[in-house]
């Protein structure tokens, strides 16, 4: 599955349904699970109010005094346990010792013991009446119980013992096929369907367990004969108990029910356009990653269920449907309905299932025996062109490089106008958002960038993750960590002109960056919960996954990595694997003198990334490894990774022919040099997953080489000391000094890479002064920017361009420009719009300079209004996402209210835009602050549209609170998130949104002097 500018497939928020706060029953409940990650805070006092009066002229500490205190959820958490004791605690808490303030008689000893006797036959006639269950005093008297059985297993719907006790299901029953009738009726939203499954019994049972969510379920029988069907909501389980074993055998499990089609984006969910007549259209599409297909059909719904699938698909007659094979017949039934039925599928796991039924047309090519096919809505037909080239080029590549022919008949690639993901990669029917897959008549080279790299990515997942699949999401690296690497390197071979090496290393960097906090993970971990599930669609699944991938490429001898993944293909297809069974076949095609599997398992099983710190005396270097962190103050790690370190140095430093390797296994090593060295360069290229820090005198003479000729290494090598040394800042190893001494070289600076990494990182220190009302320092930055980089900026085109280079740097420059009022931008970007304006929007605007073009725009009345209405009306949906960018970037307060409120409920605007929404308005000074609280105060509106755990709640968290630097800020997100329980406190990017405000707290307070002094 791609993501797509930080959003993700979402996953249902209620797969466990903890109700911690309840009087615990008889029998535990097993959903009940403290949060998997503590919040770093006692108390839970939740104002949402109180942000909004940090606005200019206020300072963090000019806040009501008076605000309303709320019971945190810390003190809920022990309620269940706690709260008997804790009564009879708070009646005695209420008596206090009195001073002793005059003589009184001494009791007796018989007056004593017959008190003591008295209070102690008391308190044991309270304990008794108190601890013994209610049910003692009443006529049926309380149930006989298995101590045994109560202790451990959960109770379903029925009141009945559930008989499992795991989130995964057990092994001793598997799928073999399944038999799969749906008629989806449009009008009310619903389904029906039937599901008959052939199940392998290998163990013998009494059970079988499976799932099921949201279901409906009217009748079930086993081999003919009917049955009692259990049901366990909270971890979406439906079970069958049997009086005796079942014997070793396949058995037949049949089921109908009845459902709602999914109101989110997951399950079997309905979406809705409206057309260019104005007519409302309907369809029904399915997002079954990672865990809804048990929202459609009860199933075995976890990745080693591979079966096979035969799918039936009831529908009217204006519809079309569409599956994962092709359709192979289509029956006319009563009513105008027809079915249609499609091909038996290969064996494949649950989430890749996929059918849609929606007035969609299409366009066909056939390409290697398979027939590609491109489908959208019938008004941007016109559209799918050059979707359906590029796809048949990049099939074609894949054939060839992994030597193993794509097994399906055809491949069809979809665009959903209500599409949450980039894309789903599901196996011959992959879906899209319009966005990822339609290039209109005007697009640039940089939209079809876009639209490559997920076409790419997801035909690559149709080798790994479908052919091949990960045996649980701990390893979805393995799916997404490929994909995404195959994506960079496909697209380089095919589609040159792309420019795709510049972006994967811009998304390296990303990856570093997410890597480097403690609340990062290994790229391989244990999973357990469906939220923990979710939250494995990360940067460092997709990114850092990747990034090794391409170490390894490049430590590997020529052609060994292909080698290996051929074998890997052919060893595993159609079955399920984990890393260790990729390093095993890598290993076996290695010449080098390289253990695949040891060097590997230190990148796959460690959290995070190694520092190697390089000083030199002389001739002798020595190098040292160390776990880097942004905050090391609390770190207890001794992780060592096997670092195959690549460097150069002055005397060859720009060629591939350069590189030299020495493998780094140890704490720490010596290299020597040859006495005429003069500097060295480490990590070349950037290949390597790790920074570097040199000693004063190495940063010295690398900064003096570039100042003197800055070709004198690679534009890869630059950006990566300019990456390296704004994290070391970061992390407090380097002064802020150290990296403005840096950014002295890059006046001469001309290329893409380097100069947009360092935009990036001086905007985020704007930003961060900006949102903390620093003005007068945000102004110096401003400054500072534009003396280092105002000329470029000032000599940037407004024309059309066709370098994707040139376009990835003139939007870069021009968007700062624009956006920090250097030089004429505004006026020049104002210029163009109202040219577009006066020619009835039929004058073009480069499309690399739309979004900044539409952001001024978008700072008036009238041309906020304009752009209103044409992203209403507009069928290009890059341009709309272009234009609601800017329309997001308002200053105006009631705008931003509008657009907030109109992005959720969907109304509007897309409900699937709203991530994009606030990371645009939290961009700003006038809107971040309204945003955080909009989220605080819509939480559980939100989570109903992006549930707990998934990557558009990420994206939306990190939006909200990455550019908080202040004490009153951390408080707050503290308290906010500890105020949930289980519906978010438990997530991991809420501890990264904590961690990331700590730093940048840090960062202010040791670095706000060096900014006043040097800039």
């Amino acid at each position: 599955m791609e993501t797509f500018e930080s959003e993700r497939a979402p996953l249902p928020r209620n797969m466990i349904e903890n109700s911690m706060f309840e009087e615990e029953p008889d029998v535990v409940d097993l959903a009940t699970e403290s949060p998997s990650y503590a919040i770093d805070s006692d108390d839970a006092v939740y104002e949402p109010r109180s942000s909004r009066l940090l606005v200019r002229g206020l300072g963090e500490n000019d806040l009501d005094e008076d605000e309303e205190d709320y019971e945190s959820s810390a003190r809920l958490l022990g309620m269940s346990f706690m709260n008997r004791s804790s009564n009879q605690r708070s009646v005695a808490s209420s008596y206090t010792r009195q001073q002793y303030s005059g003589s009184c008689p001494k009791p007796s000893t018989k007056t004593t013991v017959v008190g003591v006797l008295i209070l102690v036959l008391v308190a044991s006639m309270i304990m008794v009446v108190y601890f013994l269950p209610g049910c003692t005093f009443t006529r049926k008297g309380c149930r006989k119980s298995n101590s045994t059985m109560d202790s451990i297993y959960p109770i379903s719907t029925s009141g009945e013992l559930f008989p499992w006790t795991q989130l995964r299901l057990p092994p001793s029953v598997h799928p073999v096929h399944y038999n799969i009738s749906l008629h989806p009726n449009l009008t009310f939203m619903t389904f029906q369907g039937s599901v008959s499954i052939l199940v392998q019994v290998s163990n013998e049972t009494k059970n079988i367990v499976l799932h099921s969510s949201d279901l409906n379920i009217s009748k079930v029988s086993f081999d003919g004969k009917e049955v009692h069907v259990l049901e366990y909501k909270p971890w979406q389980q439906i079970a069958i108990k049997f009086p005796e074993d079942l014997k070793n055998g396949q058995y037949v499990l049949n089921i109908n029910y009845t459902a709602k089609l999914s109101n989110s984006y997951d399950g079997f969910y309905n979406s809705s356009y409206v057309d260019t007549n104005g007519t409302k259209r309907v369809l029904a599409a399915t997002q079954f990653e990672p865990l809804a297909a048990r929202k459609a059909f009860p199933c075995f719904d976890e990745p080693a269920f591979k079966s096979t699938f035969t799918i039936k698909m009831t529908r009217e007659r204006k519809y079309i449907s569409l599956s994962n094979m092709p359709k192979v017949k289509t029956t006319d039934l009563k009513n105008g309905l027809q079915e249609d039925e499609f091909k038996e599928s290969v064996r494949m796991s649950t989430y890749l299932v996929a059918f849609i039924v929606a007035e969609f047309i299409g366009v066909s090519n056939n390409v290697s025996n398979t027939t590609v096919s491109v489908y959208a809505v019938p008004d941007k037909k016109d559209q799918v062109q050059y979707a359906l080239k590029t796809a048949c080029k990049l099939l074609e590549f894949y054939n060839a490089f992994f030597d193993n022919v794509y097994p399906l008949s055809k491949l069809d690639l979809v665009a959903i106008p209500d599409f949450l993901a980039g894309a789903m990669e599901n196996w011959g029917l992959i879906t899209f958002r319009e966005t990822t897959l339609l290039v209109g008549s005007n697009s640039s080279s940089i939209d079809k960038q876009l639209v490559t790299s997920v076409i790419a990515h997801e035909l690559a997942h149709q080798w790994f993750g479908n052919l091949v699949t990960m045996s649980w999401w701990n390893d979805l690296w393995l799916n997404e960590g490929f994909a995404t690497y195959m994506q960079y390197m496909s697209i380089e071979t095919v589609f040159p002109d792309l420019d795709m090496d510049t972006e994967f290393l811009k998304v390296r960097f990303e990856a570093l960056a997410k890597d480097a906090l403690n609340s990062s993970h290994p790229v391989s971990t244990v999973v357990s919960t469906p939220e923990q599930v979710e939250e494995m669609f990360d940067a460092v699944s997709y990114e850092k996954g990747a990034s090794i991938l391409l170490m390894l490429n490049a430590t590997l001898a020529d052609g060994e990595f292909r080698k290996g993944v051929i074998e890997y293909l052919q060893n595993y297809s159609l079955s399920n694997t984990e890393s260790e069974d990729l390093w095993n076949s890598l290993s076996q095609v290695s010449n080098k003198n390289v253990n695949v599997s040891e060097m590997m398992n230190t990148w796959t099983v460690h959290k995070g990334f190694p520092l190697v710190t390089v000083e030199r005396k002389g001739t002798q270097v020595t190098l040292t490894q160390e776990h880097f962190l942004l905050n090391a103050e609390n770190s207890t790690s001794d992780s060592l990774w096997h670092i195959p370190l690549t460097y150069v140095n002055d005397s060859c430093s720009s060629l591939s022919s350069c590189k030299q390797v020495f493998h780094l296994k140890d704490k720490t090593a010596t290299l020597k040099l040859p006495d005429q060295v003069k500097w060295l360069k480490f990590n070349f290229r950037s290949d390597g997953f790790y920074i570097v820090h040199y000693d004063d005198e190495g940063w010295k003479n690398l900064i003096d080489a570039l100042k003197k000729d800055v070709n004198v290494l690679s534009c890869k090598d630059r950006a990566a000391l300019i990456n390296n040394i704004f994290a070391l800042s970061r992390s407090g190893k380097v002064s802020f000094r150290e990296v403005l001494n840096l950014m002295e070289y890059i006046r001469n600076e001309t290329d893409t890479a380097p100069l947009t990494e360092a935009l990036f990182q001086l905007g985020q220190i704007y930003r961060l002064l900006d949102k903390r009302s620093e003005f007068d320092l945000a102004s110096r930055m401003a400054s500072y920017i534009d003396q280092h980089f105002g000329d470029l900026m000032a000599s940037q085109s407004w024309d059309l361009e066709s370098s994707v280079s040139k376009m990835t740097l003139r939007s870069a420059l021009l968007e700062m420009a624009c956006s920090l009022n250097i030089g004429n931008c505004s006026t020049q970007a104002k210029h163009l719009f109202d040219q577009w304006l006066a020619s009835n929007k039929t004058s073009q605007i480069p499309s690399d300079l739309m979004r900044t073009v539409f952001r001024v725009a978008a700072q008036t009345d009238e041309g906020w209004g304009t752009l209103l209405d044409t992203y209403k009306n507009s069928i290009n949906d890059q341009e709309k996402r272009k234009t609601l960018d800017a329309l997001a970037s308002t200053q105006d307060l009631r705008k931003i209210i509008w657009i907030l409120h109109n992005s959720l409920d969907g109304s509007e605007i897309q409900t699937q835009e709203f991530p994009l929404v606030i990371n645009t308005i939290c961009k700003n000074f006038a809107g971040y602050l309204y945003a955080w609280d909009f989220l605080k105060e819509n939480w559980d509106k939100i989570t109903q549209k992006f549930p707990v755990g998934s990557f558009a709640i990420q994206s939306i968290i990190m939006s909200a609170t990455s550019q908080f630097s202040t004490k009153t800020h951390l408080t707050e997100t503290q308290n906010f998130f500890s105020s949930l329980g289980t519906n978010g406190s438990q997530m991991r990017i809420v501890q990264e949104a904590i961690e990331t405000i700590k730093l940048n707290m840090r960062w202010m307070e040791k670095n706000l002097n060096t900014l006043q002094i040097w800039l």
